[in-house]
């Protein structure tokens, strides 16, 4: 059986962390309804998600989890700070949510009740304005679920919050880093039976095989992604994964594959070489792991995203490479639900123009890609967590050039 993951001290630092917020934001409420932001809030671990759910976080009062009824029995198992509201499938979660907050009194209510003089409410002054926070770029909200809301309830001036819980989760507790430790080594797991079963012959699906039951059987569950085990001819598919087909001789394989525990992600990347490896791909094998290192150099607290960016591209100009560019070196990752190890529908990453502040305690997916230079082809990514001690590199499979 799934278990919640999470001590209760944890859930309260969390939940404590977006009441803060809540509260500088001058909100009655949030209602979210991103999976990722429901499970850091609750630990709510379940393949229900596909349909709506909706998080209510008051500024006062216990939360309020709002999903369809049917899942009450795995809501009762795994989670113990909220409370449950289930809808029949003959209405919607915007339907129990409007019927929920048309009969909630608000925090400012009660305030406002209070410091006021009665003889005000009774001569029906208009009550104040409801302000409350909405995901409004979320897998989970619709336009059809917001505009049921928003046509449902009067007195609310509606403030968009996304991001609101995804810049808290940024940053690993303790607790979330041992998760992505645990997570990195059934992704270690994976990533080696994957490539001891390459070989001229191997059929595709076979070796996704041994790559599945082997982190299965090293702790893993099922990640938000993949894994992405492409041919050589599809190697330039970002996220397409294992075929019907056979490798050979003289190909290569394209490995990326995530180890996942308790729905922390942690992703590495490796090219595996059938039957020996192009001169020019070992050359490009060394400034791509040269270039890894000055990611890991280049993530100290403080710096900005764009920095490490800048530093990984200096590598690849000094190369002699200047015309080669990604869209990023890396990106944060951590809690993720299909179809996504990037902790939701945004990526958060290493860009050339990104001026996030890179903290202590954050765990990104550092990658090294070089395809289609037209000098070689190579590729290693690694989760890496930033602790006291700079960059840790989480996922211990050798980097290569490999071949079998």
């Amino acid at each position: 059986m799934y278990a919640n993951p999470f001590s209760d001290e944890e859930l309260a630092r969390r939940h404590a962390a977006v009441r803060a917020e809540i509260e500088a934001r001058d909100l009655d409420l949030i209602m979210l309804s991103t999976p990722e932001n429901i499970f850091y809030l609750t630990g709510l671990d379940h393949w229900g998600y596909f349909a709506p759910h909706l998080l209510i976080v008051p500024a006062e009062g216990q939360m309020v989890l709002i999903t369809r009824a049917m899942e009450r029995v795995t809501i009762a198992h795994q989670v113990r700070n909220a409370l449950f509201e289930g809808h029949s499938d003959s209405e919607t979660a915007a339907d129990m949510a409007v019927r929920h907050l048309q009969t909630r009194p608000t925090a400012q209510r009660r305030q406002r009740e209070t410091l006021e003089q009665a003889e005000d409410v009774i001569a029906g002054l208009p009550g104040r304005t409801r302000r409350i926070g909405m995901e409004t770029w979320s897998s989970g909200h619709s336009y059809g679920f917001g505009r049921a809301l928003r046509d449902s309830l009067d007195d609310v001036e509606w403030v968009d919050v996304t991001g609101l819980v995804d810049e808290l989760r940024l940053v690993k507790s303790p607790e979330e880093q041992e998760m992505m430790r645990r997570a990195a080594l059934a992704g270690d797991a994976g990533t080696q039976a994957a490539i001891a079963a390459i070989h001229d012959g191997a059929s595709e699906m076979d070796v996704a095989a041994e790559c599945l039951a082997a982190m299965t059987r090293a702790g893993g569950t099922p990640p938000g992604f993949g894994p992405f085990i492409r041919p050589d001819a599809r190697m330039a598919e970002e996220h397409t994964t294992w075929g019907q087909g056979t490798y050979r001789s003289g190909e290569r394989v394209f490995l990326e594959i995530a180890g996942c525990v308790a729905r922390y992600n942690a992703p590495q990347g490796r090219l595996v070489h059938i039957g020996g490896i192009p001169d020019e791909d070992a050359e490009m094998a060394e400034i791509a792991k040269s270039a890894f290192q000055a990611i890991l150099d280049g993530l100290r607290p403080g710096v900005r995203a764009r920095d490490v960016y800048d530093a990984w591209q200096q590598v690849v100009d000094d190369a002699g490479m200047p015309q080669y560019r990604r869209h990023h070196c890396g990106y944060l990752v951590g809690i993720g639900f299909p179809p996504s190890w990037t902790g939701g529908n945004r990526v958060t990453g290493l860009r050339h123009d990104s001026d996030l502040v890179i903290r202590e305690g954050m765990t990104f997916h550092a990658m090294s890609w070089f395809t289609e230079t037209g000098r070689g082809n190579f590729f290693v990514s690694n989760t890496v967590l930033l602790g006291p001690n700079g960059a840790e590199v989480l996922t211990k499979t050798p980097p290569g050039p490999t071949g079998v």
